[in-house]
């Protein structure tokens, strides 16, 4: 354990990157490393096999890849999706357009189901299109970032496989793995996809993305070639067998440092306290909490119905006679970071608070008590300067 401590700083608290611990941030400046060192191998493949356990899976394959969240739409587009394929993406925010929009780019036939601003997709329209149409997948985002809505996985995984058994079940989890509970065997989800920097609790540059072995098996049976270079699975699915299997193997040069990083919080996720369950637990009450006092204090969540609002962050209306202007400098002169609006057609009216990791399931910092008295601050003095 290492006696490093991180300089004050403001507090983060939007949806990602998030706050890191001491222990993560100080993993992250080892000495440089060869990718191919004796010492660096097993570190490598810990991550793999501790990214099974967070996400409740036995034999599904990880890829760790140099890059952002992004890069696992990709994946999903250029390995699973040949061109001219039909896939469904269930849209309720601006990550459902952007998933759209790069399968378009690698051929897919897009059709979408778009759920209304701040509400979610509902099961019987699901249900309703896989009947008209087979679907190589079907994509939604667990929790949409721009709007802090929360799409029920287990229960669109259990519509698909009862209608459509052999469509390959497709969930972005950059804002949801590991402040949200996800069981990928038990629920039969093909592909999660995510990143470093949010629940996961490490600095930005790490796509994460785990693949079952139905959708390994698509990928390698598929008739054309994969529509991507650097993403291609058949350049990533040899090194990641090899780093686990505990031999080095090369392609491109893996973020030797930001694995580091990511080691040692997967450890603190998997090995130490708080379990996963008790994390899955305490994001939900500190959750509950800044939704309850924000709504105390005027202030309306986006999501239509609270059963469907992220527990890992909350997407805020501003009270009336209140705009960005008035409360997001007068939290940042108080140190506390939030994240303005980010749908297109709406961002002017509302902003984002992240609660996911250390701020949450480490009480000590205090993290949730101080967003929530900086918030209560940040308006009044608005109201205050404006006679509201």
């Amino acid at each position: 354990m290492s006696t490093f401590k991180q300089d004050p700083h403001k507090l983060l608290v939007i949806p990602g990157p998030i706050e890191v611990t001491d222990d993560v941030l100080f993993a992250n400046a080892h000495p440089s490393m060869s990718h191919v060192s004796p010492d660096f191998i097993p570190v490598f493949g810990d991550c793999v096999r501790m990214t099974r356990e967070v996400l409740f899976t036995a034999d599904a394959q990880p890829f760790l890849i140099s890059g952002s969240g992004t890069l696992g739409w990709d994946q999903v587009s250029a390995n699973l999706v040949e061109p001219g394929e039909n896939v469904l993406v269930l849209n309720s925010g601006y990550f459902g357009d952007s998933f759209a929009d790069c399968l378009r780019t690698y051929g897919a036939v897009v059709d979408e189901i778009r759920a209304p601003f701040g509400a979610a997709v509902e099961l019987t329209s699901l249900a309703v299109a896989l009947k008209t149409k087979k679907y190589k997948a079907v994509t939604f985002t667990h929790v949409d970032t721009s709007t802090g809505v929360l799409s029920d996985a287990k229960g669109i995984a259990e519509v698909v496989k009862y209608a459509s058994p052999e469509t390959l079940i497709v969930l972005d989890g950059v804002c949801s793995v590991a402040s949200e509970e996800i069981q990928m065997d038990a629920w039969g989800i093909d592909v999660v996809l995510t990143a470093s920097q949010k629940g996961l609790g490490t600095p930005p540059g790490l796509s994460v993305l785990v693949a079952s072995q139905k959708a390994i098996k698509i990928f390698e049976e598929r008739k054309t070639p994969v529509t991507s270079y650097y993403a291609s699975w058949k350049k990533w699915l040899p090194i990641m067998r090899a780093y686990e299997a505990g031999s080095a193997a090369y392609f491109a040069t893996p973020p030797v440092n930001l694995i580091y990083a990511f080691n040692a919080s997967l450890t603190q996720l998997t090995k130490r306290s708080p379990s996963l369950a008790d994390r899955f637990r305490l994001h939900k009450e500190a959750s509950a909490r800044i939704k309850r006092e924000a709504e105390e204090l005027g202030f309306r969540q986006l999501p239509v119905d609270p059963d469907y609002a992220a527990n890992g962050m909350t997407a805020l209306y501003f009270p009336e006679g209140i705009v960005a202007s008035d409360i997001l400098p007068r939290l940042a002169k108080r140190d506390v970071v939030v994240a303005g609006g980010l749908h297109k057609d709406h961002k002017e009216k509302y902003f984002r608070i992240g609660h996911m990791g250390v701020s949450v399931v480490d009480s000590q910092r205090g993290d949730i008590d101080k967003v929530i008295a900086v918030l209560k601050e940040s308006l009044a003095e608005a109201k205050a300067s404006k006679n509201v």
